[in-house]
């Protein structure tokens, strides 16, 4: 019988680097997209698909995001006494329940693989979505969901996938596909960052999984892979003999917000898919084309 599908994981230890110096004392998990930081819209796609539990996986300096989680009373006080109750309600709307959010701390940076691995007490041994905030999901119905209901219908391990250029596969996990059903691939083989000519296909995984805790065992090894970091996706593809394991071409649309073209592009698809925004945004628009 399959389990239920409550808890995430979320990696935010990452530096940031590419959006420097606005992350040098700011977590760039908050960078905000419109008026939202990129965790929230990671957050609230989760409990779209029924995820009721959470584990920041976080480094120094990244108090801010569990602060962003927590109650602030000054600040509800002075909102409620301002008559600014859209706002209050706003907040109330994007609170989670208390008790919900964990956090564990990944040291040294070793791979995504490894901040899944720190996580292992949280995972337990329960199936979990993970979500890389850096990937901003615009869909209609949550990335997370489809994903979700892509596990129950399969009975395991799935992940989000899209197909890129031949010539950037290099830069994902690249799936070995066994059956290509349209809307569900199946795969029998995943390779980290391959080079070009030895690709298996252009069908790659982006940062939206739903895994199977016999992963952990797997990452427990620190086998290292490219990049000389421990690689979620090696970890993944020693499950693919004993587990089921399929991509889904999810329906909707990736915003790489780790990189400043697509963090810009975001800015741009969000505030127009806003009905308070999205009039001012296109009379302004055509003064920069």
């Amino acid at each position: 019988m399959t389990k239920p599908l409550k808890k995430a994981v979320l990696p935010v230890a990452g530096l940031g680097t590419r959006f420097l110096p606005a992350t040098k004392a700011l977590a760039k998990e908050m960078l905000p997209v419109v008026d939202r930081p990129l965790i929230q819209y990671a957050v609230d796609e989760a409990r779209a698909a029924g995820i009721e539990q959470f584990c920041f996986v976080t480094g120094r300096g990244k108090t801010a995001i569990v602060e962003h989680f927590d109650v602030a009373y000054e600040l509800e006080r002075t909102l409620k006494e301002r008559g600014k109750d859209k706002e209050l309600a706003e907040m109330h709307a994007q609170a989670v329940e208390p008790g919900s959010i964990s956090t564990v701390r990944q040291q040294v940076p070793m791979g995504l693989g490894h901040a899944i691995w720190c996580a292992r007490t949280f995972i337990g041994d329960d199936p979990f979505a993970i979500l890389l905030p850096d990937d901003l999901m615009q869909c209609e119905v949550s990335c997370t969901k489809q994903l979700a209901d892509a596990y129950r219908e399969t009975g395991g391990n799935v992940v989000a996938i899209e197909e890129v250029p031949m010539e950037r596969v290099n830069k994902y996990g690249v799936l070995d596909i066994r059956e290509d059903k349209g809307r569900l691939v199946s795969i029998k083989g995943l390779v980290e960052k391959p080079p070009i000519d030895k690709a298996p296909s252009n069908l790659t995984i982006i940062g939206r999984y739903v895994l199977m805790p016999e992963v952990v065992p797997f990452l427990a090894m620190m086998e290292k892979g490219a990049g000389g970091e421990v690689q979620l996706t090696d970890a993944m593809a020693k499950l693919i003999p004993t587990q089921p394991f399929h991509g889904l071409r999810y329906e909707g649309r990736r915003f790489d917000c780790g990189d400043k073209i697509g963090y810009l592009e975001a800015q741009i698809a969000f505030a127009l898919a806003r009905p308070d925004l999205a009039d001012a945004v296109r009379k302004f628009l055509p003064r920069y084309v």
